[in-house]
């Protein structure tokens, strides 16, 4: 019987869910299918959704394609519309067996063909943990899941459901296997890391479960954290910063603007001089902190002062990793109803703060070039310093190793061995 293909597009965590379908996929004796795990984040998000829909399609015309993730929980109207489709399966069902079972046994028959509830009646993280997703060095943990934030430009939480936490014991459980099947490095991933365990017995912080982690897996040789909102860190997060060598020096922030007004405007619980502040005090604290974040270009009623704002973030948070998201309305979000910017000015402005972001990324190549450097290697020519850097050997390595060594040169994009 041949095996279904899934396809996965969107966030780490879509990819980490995807193989636990996988799994459920399998053990339910699915066969001959197409399973599109989507994302939901901007419409450009969901209208490439429909687009590989189409293309799977005509590529498996015989298959059947199952549709699920965050787009098919907000938007499936849309792909039970779509003729491709023979069923749409929402980001709760995809995760219980008996879903995969149903599927297998009778697909049109027995089984409805949109299978999609209310996500946020919720109220648990499924049970979905998986061993050994990522390369052979890398592996991703997802210790919680959904938002309880209502960003205005946000739908997320409506793919998501609200905030739910796993709990540290089952958390630690699954680090330990890993470590044991040989993983040099874990990522602890999620929807809204920092709220972490507000949903668990004694209301425990992030900075609390990895304390744990790094305390009862001391053969961990590397802890690293996703993307946090940096005003809600808590002073445990902020002390395992200062005095864990195990904890990356590496936290991707979701800062999402550098205007006080905007940032007003999108809901955001920090302001343009909070985030500043964390920065050097995590900087302080871990003199060789590197940063990523995520910074949207285009909010509604964005001006050119506004933009520039977020622009001199780059320089004054010291930002590395840019992740720049040119804004796009989605239907049902108080944003899009607010006025617009030209997608003109948008794109412009996007291609300013990517190009901020290239010239941060040469700094920093500049000032880690002669320096040593602990290396994961993800590859034979490839690793990762444990500021995300990504260097690049001339003489292959042991893939998963942790190597030591000093690049001579960069490239504008990696360091070079």
């Amino acid at each position: 019987m041949p095996a279904p293909r899934f396809t996965t597009l969107g966030c780490r965590l879509n990819a980490y869910e995807t193989e636990a379908m996988k799994d459920l996929a399998r053990e339910a004796g699915l066969g001959d299918a197409v399973v599109v795990n989507t994302c939901a984040v901007t419409a450009e998000a969901v209208r490439k959704a429909r687009q590989e829909v189409r293309r799977l399609r005509r590529e498996n015309p015989g298959a059947r394609l199952i549709v699920t993730g965050c787009a098919a929980q907000t938007e499936p109207e849309t792909f039970s519309a779509m003729e491709e489709v023979d069923a749409v399966i929402g980001n709760t069902e995809k995760m219980v067996p008996d879903t995969w079972k149903g599927l297998a046994a009778d697909f049109i028959g027995q089984t409805e063909r949109v299978q999609v509830d209310d996500i946020m009646s919720v109220t648990e993280t499924a049970g979905h943990l998986i061993d050994g997703f990522g390369t052979r060095s890398r592996a991703y943990v997802q210790v919680q899941n959904g938002c309880d934030h209502r960003c205005t430009f946000c739908i997320i939480p409506y793919g998501r459901g609200n905030s739910r936490s796993v709990p540290a014991g089952v958390v630690v459980d699954q680090i330990k296997r890993l470590v044991d099947k040989g993983f040099n490095e874990v990522v602890l991933t999620g929807v809204d890391l920092t709220s972490w365990g507000a949903d668990l017995p004694a209301t425990p912080r992030l900075g609390d479960l990895v304390m744990r982690i790094l305390k009862l897996v001391p053969d961990l040789p590397r802890l690293r954290i996703s993307s946090i909102d940096s005003i809600e860190a808590d002073e445990i997060l902020m002390m395992a910063i200062a005095t864990e060598p195990r904890l990356m020096p590496h936290l991707h922030l979701s800062l999402q603007h550098g205007d006080d007004l905007i940032l007003k405007r999108m809901k955001r619980r920090h302001g343009r001089d909070d985030a500043i502040a964390f920065c050097e005090e995590a900087r302080r604290l871990r003199p060789d902190m590197a940063f990523g974040a995520d910074i949207i270009a285009g909010f509604p009623t964005e001006t050119e002062e506004h933009f520039e704002n977020s622009l001199r973030l780059v320089e004054e948070c010291d930002l590395t990793w840019l992740h720049v998201f040119p804004y796009s309305p989605r239907q049902g979000t108080p944003a899009a109803r607010m006025p617009q910017v030209h997608g003109g000015a948008i794109k412009e402005r996007a291609k300013r703060l990517r190009a901020a972001g290239e010239a941060a990324v040469t700094r920093h190549l500049e000032a880690a070039t002669g320096r040593e450097h602990r290396i994961l290697m993800e590859a034979p020519d490839m690793g990762r310093t444990e500021q995300f850097t990504e260097v690049r050997f001339a003489e292959p390595q042991d893939e998963g190793a942790l190597v030591t060594a000093t690049p001579t040169a960069h490239d504008g994009r990696a360091l070079r061995v």
